[in-house]
């Protein structure tokens, strides 16, 4: 059989004049990342959960803009203040011909306890005190206290048959074994930092989507990325680089789609009583750590210039960040105006704190997570030599950087954050609160801040259900911790796929997913 093209596909689609059916064809993506793993518990990066929401459905799922929407879970309702109702969707089947119940949601929530990733899955099942299965297509979660941003958690909580078993873990997901979902596609293969094969699911109860297969290759490199698509090897690319973002643009050859994102680079300073990269002046170990001087703090962040990163550095796809969540999000505070820059000022605060020369310190970042996350750490690094300090800057792949970041080897680091749920919960919950196990707060604190002022109000309004109310509480709380500067945000990014033109029809997400099961060919 000969393999059909996209081009081909469209032309005959154009051509067909019997009712609309799907076509039987192929579409290549090229993507900057894929998944690390074929479970869906194994991590929370935002690539993982790209790729493996075709194959795996969520309880509770969200539009181009975050906004929640039924997934396998039709509705759901707080039935008391401890226990949230969800309606499950009937007459769902897994890949392998069984019926999705509430079991197997039952089960997906307390295995993600249980899987040991680098990124761990209990973000989204810290309220998660015990789940009950009432009947087939019932389920009620109780939780640790009140918990009015469960569903936002749940639109992460990827479903698998109770059958999967407890033990199973990545050799038997990576090779197929168990990558069973009620997604739109089914798993044919996998190669890491390769490709992911998908074939269609033809029984999808979301309706069926436009492509036969679907190959997301993993092309982490731009140029390479940039050129496979202009090559033809791919009809898609996402995270096009700003360097060639006004070249795609003006090419009449090429179809270009833009979108704001929830995506922020933000500096993490460790304020630890012990670094695990020494910070240095004149060659010698300082004693104590000078980042755990507010005044230190604050003289970094005064001498980053938000308008250069976006302007220069990322050429416009970007604005400045003055809070780890865009505005509008629930719990921006609009008491936080925007991110001085004065650098006179800075050198002044670093003086008072005792560095009047500065010192050395070592910032890591990532390389591949985002686009602009390499040249923004080169970029910081010699607006930070402009105080005095020496910075020795490393951009590291994702795949090096993130395990290091969690065994809290690094003294300071950037990487991006997305708000995924849309409120503050997730994100001051996650970076900023003292870590907290039994809470299940402080995730991924990596710093070691803590501040009983920020967790107490925070913690107040993670309790109460009133939405203006609990909105007041965050707000408070988020300009309690940018105050602080318990992290440093930088630019929120803007996301650029491109295309080849007049082929595909698309729509820019803001959480940067790919979702080729939503991708439409032009008819």
């Amino acid at each position: 059989m000969t393999k059909l093209t996209l081009k081909s596909a469209v032309a005959a689609l154009a051509l067909a004049s019997a009712a609309p059916a799907v076509m039987a064809a192929d579409l290549v993506v090229g993507l900057r990342a894929g998944p690390d793993s074929i479970d869906p518990h194994w991590s929370t990066l935002g690539s993982q959960a790209e790729a493996l929401r075709h194959v795996f459905d969520t309880l509770v799922d969200v539009d181009e803009k975050l906004q929640l929407k039924p997934g396998l879970a039709v509705s759901w309702e707080p039935i008391d203040d401890t226990t949230w109702e969800f309606k499950m969707r009937e007459g769902v089947k897994f890949h392998d011909g069984t019926d999705f119940t509430a079991e197997d949601a039952k089960f997906s929530i307390e295995r993600i306890p249980e899987v040991t990733g680098p990124m761990p899955m209990t973000l989204y099942t810290k309220y998660v005190d015990s789940v009950e299965v009432v009947d087939d297509y019932t389920l009620h979660v109780k939780t640790k206290g009140m918990a009015p941003s469960l569903p936002n958690d749940f639109t992460r909580l990827f479903v698998v048959p109770s059958e999967t078993g407890m033990e199973a873990g990545n050799e038997e997901f990576n090779s197929g074994e168990k990558a069973i979902g009620t997604g739109p596609y089914t798993f044919v293969s996998w190669q890491p930092k390769g490709d992911l094969v998908l074939k269609r699911n033809d029984d999808y109860w979301g309706g069926e989507t436009a492509w036969e297969t679907v190959t997301r290759r993993e092309i982490p490199e731009d140029t390479s990325r940039v050129a496979a698509l202009r090559s033809g090897e791919v009809d898609l690319i996402n995270y096009v680089p700003a360097s060639d973002y006004l070249a795609m643009k003006n090419d009449d050859e090429i179809d270009t789609f833009v979108s704001d994102s929830i995506y922020i680079l933000n500096i993490a300073p460790s304020v630890k009583d012990e670094e695990p990269q020494p910070i240095k002046v004149n060659g010698e170990e300082v004693e104590g750590n000078p980042l755990q001087d507010l005044r230190v703090r604050k003289a970094l962040d005064l001498a980053i210039n938000r308008d250069v990163l976006v302007n220069v550095v990322l050429e416009g796809l970007g604005t400045p960040a003055n809070q780890l969540m865009p505005e509008g999000f629930f719990g921006y505070s609009p008491e936080l105006g925007k991110r001085e820059y004065d650098i006179e000022k800075a050198k002044e605060l670093l003086a008072e704190a005792g560095y009047p020369d500065g010192f050395e310190i070592d910032f890591t970042c990532t390389n591949n997570r985002v686009p602009g996350d390499a040249v923004v750490c080169e970029a910081l690094a010699q607006m930070w030599s402009r105080l005095g300090l020496t910075v020795n800057a490393q951009a590291l792949n994702g795949t090096v950087f993130f395990p290091a970041a969690a065994r809290e080897e690094y003294t300071m680091t950037m990487s991006a954050w997305g708000t995924l749920t849309g409120e503050a919960a997730y994100t001051y919950g996650a970076l900023v609160h003292t870590k907290d196990a039994e809470k299940g707060f402080g995730n991924f604190n990596r710093s070691g801040y803590s501040n009983p002022e920020f967790d107490k109000v925070f913690g107040e309004g993670s309790q109460t259900l009133e939405p203006e109310a609990r909105k007041k509480l965050y707000e408070e709380a988020s300009f309690i911790a940018m105050d602080d500067r318990a992290l440093i945000p930088t630019v929120i990014l803007q996301t650029v796929w491109a295309a080849n033109a007049d082929t595909i029809d698309m729509t820019a997400r803001v959480d940067q997913e790919t979702r080729t099961y939503a991708i439409k060919p032009v008819e």
